[in-house]
């Protein structure tokens, strides 16, 4: 489940790198969902978790289907977009997620993965 955070033309994402395509590549911040767990408690637990911050979980956007390779491994996911609003916990808090310009990922001078977030950034 990955939570699409705005802020104007900026969204919040994390900082990737495949070793076998020699790739850097930027994510919506998210994650598994655990077994009998919802999407929204999943992704509150996920924002919690790597970012150390609480987060209201808005609007579900949509789902998508993406079958991918990751460091050399097939891999298949079924992806839960939502809209978020988040307040920070803790101001001392350290993470790799960080506010890049839209415009970076569809002018196509950074890669931000699944595609199908682009679908639903204008949401």
């Amino acid at each position: 489940v990955l939570g699409i955070v705005k802020r104007k033309n900026k969204i919040l994402v994390s900082k990737g790198y495949d070793k076998a395509k020699n790739e850097i590549f930027y994510r919506s911040i998210g994650g598994g969902i655990e077994f009998l767990e919802n999407s929204k408690d999943a992704l509150k637990r996920e924002f919690k978790e790597e970012l150390n911050i609480e987060i209201n979980v808005g609007e579900f956007l949509g789902i998508s289907e993406n079958i991918f390779t990751y460091n050399g491994k097939n891999a298949h996911e079924l992806i839960l977009f939502y809209k978020e609003k988040y307040h920070i916990i803790d101001d001392n808090s350290e993470s790799d997620a960080i506010w890049i310009d839209v415009d970076k990922f569809i002018n196509k001078e950074l890669k931000l993965y699944p595609e199908d977030v682009f679908k639903y950034l204008n949401a």
